[in-house]
């Protein structure tokens, strides 16, 4: 679940796994599965980057091991990227 904006500024918590698309239409529009549609503060790039670290996330709680294991491996700590600017 990703924490967004909506355009009258109240939090909307999203299902990550609903998500069938995003656009810039120019505001930022989620499609979900259902077939719903939410428009959100947040750019593409950042609801992207929002996805990618929830599923990021999940991964390391489900297998802690293999990221200490794959930082060893690469002889170095695992790189973290920031987040993309706010448009």
């Amino acid at each position: 679940m990703i924490d967004l904006t909506r355009l009258n500024g109240h939090l909307i918590v999203v299902n990550c796994d609903l998500i069938k698309f995003v656009e810039a239409t120019p505001d930022t529009t989620l499609t979900l599965a259902t077939g719903e549609r939410l428009i959100v503060r947040e750019s593409c790039g950042h609801v992207v980057f929002l996805i990618a670290q929830w599923r990021a996330s999940v991964l390391r709680t489900a297998w802690p091991d293999a990221v200490n294991a794959l930082s060893c491996a690469a002889g170095s700590e695992v790189i973290r990227l920031p987040p993309p600017a706010q448009e």
